[in-house]
């Protein structure tokens, strides 16, 4: 069985392709920096020869709003009508939690254009809707300039990425379930509150400042906006587990002579 994993260099998809293959399953990396562009369909059509089953992790280069509408919207396209071509009997797509009630971001209302497409293209699919990455937030609070980040108390129930990676290899040897499902994580926190223990474990001297009115994604929050529904299924790593973990320097292995 050939598996397509497009967006296979991202965070989730690396992850995804080595969970795959240590099931011997051929898996077959797509994206740019392995000669595959959805937008563009230079190399889709190889790359998705004799695919059964597609996973799309792929996310737009940048997360202004009119350019994730143009990658979503095109990339979906391209990729279900080659997809519909060779035959592909399921198609795996990973999306967000609460983008239903997010639409007055452009962002957000990509991704639920992405969802509809798969839905309506006609092959057997699956939508993984998952609640925000413990390595996106370190990434936001990471990546600030400012003396003082605010951010949304918004509860969240983050997720680490390596579990959304098995959720997502669990729904590769399942049948479709032509419906969309969620995945989150066993805790629920105040968003500004898991910042700000990120910062904190990293050092970091600027303030996570809470601020309803912070934007996510250009989207501003209520309360339960990224909260899983009671159906969600509930990953197991916990936030102070991956957190220790992320701490711990990478150990690099050196072949012998």
């Amino acid at each position: 069985m050939k598996v397509v994993v497009i967006g296979g260099s991202g965070r989730i998809g690396e992850k995804l392709v080595r969970n795959l293959r240590q099931e011997d399953l051929r898996v077959f990396e797509a994206s740019p920096t392995f000669g595959v562009d959805t937008v563009t369909g230079a190399g889709l059509e190889q790359a998705l020869e004799d695919a059964e089953i597609v996973v799309d992790v792929s996310n737009s280069p940048s997360f202004d709003g009119p350019s994730a509408l143009r990658f979503f919207e095109t990339s979906g396209h391209n990729l279900l009508v080659a997809g519909r071509a060779v035959g592909v009997r399921h198609h795996i797509a990973l999306s967000i939690v609460g983008v239903d009630g997010l639409l007055t971001s452009d962002y957000f209302r990509a991704k639920k254009i992405q969802e509809d497409l798969v839905a309506a293209s006609g092959i057997p699919f699956t939508i993984l809707r998952s609640t925000q990455f413990f390595e996106f937030i370190s990434d936001v609070v990471q990546d600030g300039t400012a003396a003082e980040i605010p951010i949304s108390p918004a509860l969240v129930q983050p997720i680490a990425g390596e579990d959304i990676a098995d959720t997502l290899a669990d729904i590769v040897f399942s049948d479709p379930f032509n419906a969309i499902l969620e995945v989150a994580g066993p805790e629920r926190f105040r968003l500004d509150e898991i910042a700000t223990e990120i910062a904190t474990a990293h050092e970091d001297g600027r303030q996570i400042v809470p601020d309803i009115r912070a934007r996510y994604f250009g989207a501003e929050l209520d309360e339960h906006s990224l909260l899983p529904g009671p159906a969600a299924r509930i990953a197991s790593l916990r936030f102070d587990d991956w957190l220790r973990d992320s701490l711990q320097p990478r150990r690099i292995s050196i072949p012998a002579n």
